[in-house]
């Protein structure tokens, strides 16, 4: 591209077009933008008379366009007015080269969005939840892939050089930008053991370390976990992907052991009455036990001031916390009612010492 100051362009142009060939300059650059304006509204209508459970695509296409369609216009009218514009035609050849590349790197930046509507098709061929972390990493992405390609055909158009050479460039270039964005690329390369992987899914309750949550989004860089107590955690996915994870959504049930200490002057009779009753308890309470994992009660420990109850069970559904918390309330109130009619003392001081996995 020539070199050539603002002011010998403006100075030359404003020596050479008239006021008219100005106006009319005005025109086409605020045509194109009304022209832009004009194909949104259109398509917006379109969008309101399509169904929200038909023609995704269809949908998806038209919103995009709703978004997409007033810049590229605007460039449009900006192009056929620099054609009335009185400067080097290299120039003025080169500058409107540049636009028509930022102008198609606008529209495919826009148009990656489509990967979504690609993935949401995937997922309903393939009922996976897995592709809902493939959405946002393969959208951002084809962006910085479209956005690196587009500076490069850029910077080929100013300096008038082969892209081999621009490229080679760049990776001279690169590798000082590798040295110092290595956290960058840690992450970047995290992500993609997360998604090979598959340690957990969009929406699943996961812990790792002290942090426990619900995937929001993975993205290139990191994680993100909604903390019960509404606080938005970020983990890096270089880091995420060398820790220990605990997936809580997955498991197949929640185990409760429960200690029920009563007094060591308890005697035998009372011991085994103790024990069926707790039995008895669990056992109406069946269909809420895992059918695989009978609950278990063993008078385990003699303690220095009391005899030990151990009670096991393995709780379902897993997905349901509230429920389980419900349950071993319920639970702990019949026990309760049930060794005072019969009047089983707990140790001092009397407690039940639950610990829920």
């Amino acid at each position: 591209m020539e070199t050539a100051t603002v002011t010998t362009v403006v100075q030359q142009a404003a020596q050479t077009n008239s006021f008219w060939d100005f106006l009319l300059m005005i025109l086409l650059v605020l045509s194109g933008f009304l022209a832009g304006r004009f194909m949104k509204y259109f398509c917006e209508q379109a969008i309101r008379k399509t169904p929200l459970g038909q023609s995704s695509l269809r949908r998806t296409v038209l919103e995009l366009s709703a978004r997409s369609t007033t810049f590229p216009a605007t460039a449009i009218g900006i192009c056929l007015a620099l054609r009335l514009l009185a400067v080097k035609s290299s120039l003025r050849g080169d500058v409107t080269a540049v636009l028509i590349t930022i102008v198609v790197t606008y529209v495919v930046y826009q148009m990656a969005e489509l990967s979504g509507w690609w993935v949401r098709h995937l997922r309903a061929k393939t009922r996976t939840a897995l592709d809902d972390m493939m959405e946002p990493v393969v959208r951002k992405t084809l962006r910085t892939v479209t956005v690196i390609l587009g500076l490069v055909q850029i910077a080929q158009q100013l300096s008038d050089k082969p892209i081999t050479s621009i490229l080679a460039g760049l990776g001279v270039g690169g590798l000082a930008v590798a040295l110092a964005a290595q956290d960058t690329i840690k992450n970047f390369f995290g992500s993609l053991v997360i998604f090979a992987d598959r340690p957990f899914q969009m929406g699943d309750s996961v812990s790792v370390d002290s942090t426990e949550g619900t995937v929001e989004e993975v993205g290139m860089r990191s994680t993100r976990l909604r903390t019960v107590d509404g606080h938005l955690v970020t983990i890096p996915n270089g880091e995420l992907a060398n820790k220990s994870i605990r997936n809580i959504t997955r498991r197949p049930y929640i185990k409760r052991l429960a200690n029920i200490a009563v007094a060591c002057d308890t005697p035998p009779g009372k011991m085994e009455r103790a024990l069926t009753i707790i039995k008895e308890e669990l056992n109406r309470a069946n269909q809420k036990m895992h059918p695989d994992m009978p609950p278990r009660v063993h008078f385990n420990e003699f303690n220095s001031a009391s005899l030990n109850i151990q009670v096991i069970y393995w709780f379902v559904p897993a997905s349901d916390y509230w429920a389980f918390m419900e349950f071993d309330q319920s639970f702990n109130l019949a026990v309760l009612s049930r060794f005072n009619e019969e009047g089983i003392e707990f140790a001092f001081p009397g407690r039940l010492q639950p610990r829920a996995n």
